[in-house]
């Protein structure tokens, strides 16, 4: 059955954060992330959730986790709801599947964005210089081209708006010189070992953004990892170079909204049902794809 929340209020429970699809509560050692199945597009949270969204973004970022292993570390601790305090306990049925105990880290202020193919932002960088975040790209590339490697694009967080892409340059003022270079080297690592294992399974991974931080001195992968939310996911079988494939992602609500009057201020218009589970079902496809249907909601 599908199920949606979008809000959570835990009476006994501090919340320390309520970003676009997460509820963040602090449990004195470590933090519960919570994904909502909340949707966002042009900055704007929409008015309807997308059914199982925050389950299939939990458990696809779990799923990462577990393949890449201890290379690097990340930040789950546990997915068990009996290690969460007595007062979380009557929101067990909210909570199932969506939730992950984390360790608390001091987080980097950048967004550590590999692509591998030359799209969104990158594609409009492209044409108006031939570069991306200053890196200079080969002549003639289109959309959807793919790159003759990846490349990694840092970007600042933005709390309100667009992130906005820097050079890595600018990352290295931001973080240190180091750190930089390793955050650099362990997501290009990572999208290599992930675009293997998708395209294996008929999906390609357009492009993706890691987020980090330091326990103790060691960089720890955190956060969602390589979801339809952090990622731009495509068919194989439907990839053509030159426009923008079909995707997995929430490309699907984008396009509908750019058919409408909206001037992408709030409030943002209320979906229609097709809409809402033609997403669900994009969103479901890939996790099945990805995990050779391992994984049950």
């Amino acid at each position: 059955m599908q199920t949606v929340l979008t809000s959570l209020e835990m009476p006994g429970l501090s919340k320390v954060a309520s970003g676009k699809v997460r509820e963040i509560f602090d449990l004195g050692d470590a933090y519960l992330f919570v994904a909502t199945d909340r949707i966002s597009s042009f900055d704007c949270v929409l008015p309807q959730g997308i059914p199982d969204k925050g389950r299939i973004l939990t458990q696809l970022t779990a799923f990462w986790f577990d393949l890449f292993g201890a290379h690097p570390p990340n930040h789950l601790i546990s997915m068990d709801l009996t290690r969460l305090p007595e007062s979380a306990q009557p929101f067990r049925e909210q909570l199932e599947g969506r939730s992950m105990i984390v360790t608390k880290l001091k987080m980097f202020p950048v967004e550590c964005v590999v692509r591998g193919f030359l799209v969104g932002s990158g594609y409009k960088e492209y044409k108006r210089d031939g570069r991306v975040c200053g890196i200079k790209l080969p002549e003639g590339l289109t959309m959807a081209s793919r790159l003759p490697e990846p490349i990694f694009t840092p970007a600042t967080k933005a709390t309100d708006g667009h992130d906005i892409n820097i050079p890595f340059s600018e990352m290295e003022r931001i973080v240190g010189q180091d750190l930089s270079r390793r955050l650099k080297d362990i997501s290009l690592d990572l999208y290599s070992r992930a675009y293997q294992h998708a395209w294996e399974r008929g999906v390609i991974i357009a492009d993706t953004k890691f987020e980090f931080g330091l326990l103790d001195g060691e960089i720890v992968l955190a956060d969602e990892v390589l979801t339809p939310d952090s990622s731009r996911y495509w068919p194989l079988s439907e990839y053509q170079e030159g426009i923008s494939p079909p995707s997995f992602d929430k490309q699907y609500v984008r396009d509908y909204l750019e058919s409408l009057d909206w001037d992408k201020n709030p409030p943002a218009p209320n979906l229609p049902e097709t809409i809402i589970q033609g997403t669900a079902k994009r969103y479901r496809e890939c996790l099945d794809l990805l995990t050779d249907g391992s994984v049950k909601l």
